[in-house]
């Protein structure tokens, strides 16, 4: 084993417990200590030798468990728009995973928020912000959603959507410069479907 080491250590018949036992056998002691965000090691060999070494400490929530870098940046996004439950069915609806692999759940949203300080939804926080989304456009109007999503994407209506199959956010100067007769005349002109059974995801 020790003319090679490594090749003892990586071999397809090596156990833990005999990684245990090879560590043992060349490592005396590592002496640990924590300088401001780094862990510096000494480790002592049976031999005598010493090697140092330093890694940069972890912060909160970053782990080898760790979410994808983008999904912090999509949850604090979706955190202005949506509460904790809404924002664990969005995120399972688009795919994503925690860093374990798990789906997203209410109690795992809220944790996720909390490690990285991001403010949990308020209720009313979008309407405060003169913020609506597609669904409460059209219902203020009297419209159907789909008619509003064809407003959007003729740029007709002015929106924003942090990603495709996040909610679109219309603001409130933006819908007051619409001319919704106009709209509203065209909106029976298209059907929004040549099934009763097909269904729309007016998020995309």
């Amino acid at each position: 084993m020790g003319a090679d080491l490594e090749l003892a250590w990586h071999h397809a018949n090596a156990t833990a417990i005999t990684r245990k036992r090879i560590i043992r056998a060349v490592i005396r002691e590592i002496v640990v200590a924590i300088e401001d965000d780094h862990i510096k090691m000494l480790v002592h060999w049976q031999g005598g030798d010493h090697t140092a070494l330093s890694v940069r400490k972890n912060k909160a929530g970053h782990h080898r468990w760790g979410a994808p870098p983008d999904i912090e940046d999509l949850i604090r996004a979706l955190a202005r728009q949506l509460p904790d439950r809404a924002i664990a069915s969005l995120l399972n609806r688009l795919g994503k995973t925690t860093g374990r692999l798990n789906g997203w759940t209410q109690s795992r949203v809220c944790t996720f928020r909390n490690q990285h300080d991001i403010a949990v939804y308020k209720k009313d926080e979008r309407s405060e912000r003169g913020e609506y989304t597609l669904q409460e456009t059209a219902a203020k109007f009297g419209l159907r959603p789909m008619t509003v999503l064809r407003m959007i994407r003729a740029g007709d209506l002015k929106a924003e959507q942090y990603c495709k199959g996040t909610p679109w956010i219309i603001r409130h100067e933006d819908i007051e410069q619409l001319d919704i007769q106009h709209h509203s005349g065209r909106s029976g002109h298209s059907p929004l479907s040549q099934s009763q059974d097909q269904q729309i995801q007016l998020f995309q």
